[in-house]
Order: C-alpha cells, then structure tokens, then sequence
C-alpha cells in the first residue's frame, strides 16, 4: 500500500502563501483521485482539493480561487499550492488518497496568524 508523507507546513501571517508537498512511497500513476484534506481541532476532517488522473479539479469552495491543487505522476509527488491565506484555514493538512476506503498521510501543520 501507498505511504503518503506531507512536507511544507508552518506557521505564516494573513494573506501569505505556502506550498504544501505530499510524496508517495510508490507508484502514484494509478491512483486516480488524490488531493488534500484538512483538519482543526473539534472538527472532522475536511475536504479541501481532489485531482484525478484525467485532470478533473475540485475545490472547497472556502479555497476556490485561492489554492491549487497539482500532481506529478512521474515523481510520485502531489501539492497544494496555497495563496491569501486566512486565519480559518489554519490546521492540520493530510495528504490523501480518495479510495474507499480514503488513506491519509500523517498530517503537516498548517497555522496563519491574523
């Protein structure tokens, strides 16, 4: 099975970017829906972006416009590209793999400060 392992989270005043990374322990080519979620505390977690093998996006609509969501099939790897940030997307960022069931990375903090 895929181990997804997220990089690139911290800590980042309003309005700020980040690029989140997810690299996966194996071939990734034929997973077809892969993207992020996210989590605060006492709230489930969240879906933030999906992107599939054929290119289909989709967004939250709290990211709309402002996240973009990127895979590379030859490195095994998937993104987030994350711009104008704001206080509430704050938390934590897991990789994931939308099968049934979903499998998750471990997770990369994700804090933006007012």
């Amino acid at each position: 099975q895929v181990q997804l392992m997220e990089s690139g989270g911290g800590l980042v005043q309003a309005g700020e970017s980040l690029t989140l990374s997810c690299a996966a322990s194996g071939s990734i080519s034929s997973i077809n829906a892969m993207g992020w979620n996210r989590q605060v505390p006492g709230k489930q977690r969240a879906f933030v972006a999906v992107i599939t093998n054929a290119g289909t996006i989709n967004y939250a609509d709290s990211v709309r416009g402002r996240f973009t969501v990127s895979r590379d099939n030859a490195k095994n790897m998937v993104y987030l590209q994350m711009n104008s940030l704001k206080p509430e997307d704050t938390g934590v960022y897991y990789c994931t793999i939308f099968g049934a069931p979903p499998s998750f990375g471990q997770g990369t903090q994700v804090t933006v400060s007012s």
